[in-house]
C-alpha cells in the first residue's frame, strides 16, 4: 500500500460506477453523438441551400443549432472517451476547457430557446410590435444570448464556485461535491437566470400564442395574424408548445434538482444514478431540438426532404401570400 502514488489514482478519484456501466454510458454518447451531428448538419444544411430561409427569426434556429454541434462534437466524444477509459482522461487542464464549453453551450442553448419563444409571441400576438422589429434587433437578441453563456461558462474559471470531476469519475461539470457559499451563490444565481426565468418567459409566451391561434382559428381570421400560416401552425398548435415546454423542463429539471440537491443538503447523498442522468438529460436537447424546432414546421420539412432528393431551389420555394415582417424577410435583402 505504501507503494501506492497519486499516479495509481484517477484524476477525480475513483469512479462509483464499474466499468460495464461506463460502457453502456458511452455507447449511449457516441449514438447521441452521430444523430445529434446528423440532424444539425441537415439543418445547416437546409439553410445554405435555400436563401430565401436564411431570415432574422431563422437565424435563431441556425443559432441554436451551432450550439447542439458544440455539444455533441465536444461533449460527446470526450465524455465517451473517458467512459470507456473508466475516468477522465484529459487531466485538469482539459477538465476545466470541457466544462466550461458545456456550460457555455448550454446555457447558450437555454438562452436561444427563450429568445425563440419571445419571437414567436412578437410576431403572432403583437403585430402591432413585429412590424417595427430590425434585423438588428434580432441580431442583439441572439448576441445577448451568447454573452449570457460566456459570463456563466468563465465565472467558474476565475474562482466563483469551480469545475471538477464528478461522482461518475468521466466528465467534468461545475463542483457541487464542494457545496461551500462560493457554489450556493453560483447555483442559485444561475438556476434563477437560466432556468426559473427562462421557464417563465417561456410559459408566457406559448400560453399566449396558443389563445391567440386558438382565437383566430375560431373566428376564422388567420389571414389577420402576419405570418405564413401554412407553414407555422404547426408549430403554435397547444400540443407543440406544450411539447417546447416539457422538453426544457426534462432537459433541464434533473440538473437543477441536483445542484439544488447539492447546495442545500449533504452533496455524498446524492445517488450515483443521479448524478450521471442529470447531465446526460441535459445533453438530450441537441438531438430532439431539430425535431421540436425544425421538423415540426412544414416550410423546413420539405427544404429538407428537396435537399436530401438533390431538388432545385425553384422546386422548394413557396411564396406566402401574407405580407412578411422584417422577421421573415431574407437577410440578405
Amino acid at each position: 500500500m505504501a507503494g501506492e502514488t497519486n499516479d495509481s489514482v484517477p484524476y477525480g478519484g475513483k469512479s462509483a460506477f464499474t466499468q460495464t456501466e461506463h460502457n453502456i454510458v458511452a455507447a449511449y454518447l457516441l449514438t447521441a453523438c452521430i444523430i445529434s451531428l446528423a440532424s444539425n448538419f441537415v439543418v445547416l444544411g437546409m439553410f445554405v441551400k435555400f436563401k430565401s430561409l436564411r431570415t432574422a427569426t431563422n437565424a435563431i434556429i441556425i443559432n441554436l443549432a451551432l450550439t447542439d454541434i458544440g455539444v455533441a462534437g465536444i461533449g460527446y466524444p470526450l465524455s465517451a472517451a473517458s467512459d470507456l477509459h473508466g475516468s477522465w482522461k484529459f487531466g485538469y487542464t482539459g477538465c476545466q476547457i470541457y466544462a466550461a464549453l458545456n456550460i457555455f453551450f448550454g446555457m447558450a442553448s437555454i438562452g436561444l430557446l427563450t429568445v425563440i419563444a419571445i419571437d414567436r409571441y412578437i410576431t403572432i400576438c403583437r403585430p402591432d410590435i413585429s412590424h417595427t422589429l430590425t434585423k438588428r434587433w434580432y441580431a442583439m437578441m441572439i448576441l445577448a444570448a451568447w454573452i449570457n453563456a460566456v459570463f456563466w461558462s468563465s465565472m467558474p474559471l476565475v474562482g466563483w464556485a469551480g469545475y471538477a470531476p464528478d461522482p461518475t469519475g468521466a466528465t467534468c461539470t461545475v463542483n457541487w461535491r464542494k457545496n461551500d457559499a462560493s457554489f450556493v451563490s453560483y447555483t442559485m444565481c444561475v438556476i434563477l437566470v437560466n432556468f426559473i426565468i427562462p421557464l417563465c418567459i417561456m410559459f408566457y409566451c406559448y400560453y399566449n400564442v396558443t389563445a391567440t391561434v386558438k382565437r383566430y382559428k375560431t373566428g376564422n381570421c388567420l389571414d389577420n395574424i402576419n405570418i405564413d400560416w401554412s407553414d407555422q401552425i404547426d408549430v403554435t398548435k397547444a400540443r407543440m408548445s406544450i411539447i417546447m415546454i416539457v422538453m426544457f423542463l426534462v432537459a433541464w429539471s434533473p440538473y437543477s434538482i441536483m445542484c439544488l440537491w447539492a447546495s442545500f443538503s449533504d452533496p455524498r447523498t446524492i445517488p450515483a444514478p443521479m448524478a450521471i442522468i442529470a447531465p446526460l438529460f441535459a445533453k438530450s436537447s441537441t438531438f430532439y431540438n431539430p425535431c421540436i424546432y425544425v421538423i415540426a414546421n412544414k416550410k423546413f420539412r420539405r427544404a429538407i426532404a428537396g435537399m436530401l432528393q438533390c431538388q432545385t431551389r425553384q422546386r422548394i420555394t413557396i411564396n406566402s401570400q401574407v405580407p412578411m415582417t422584417i422577421s421573415q424577410l431574407p437577410l440578405n435583402e
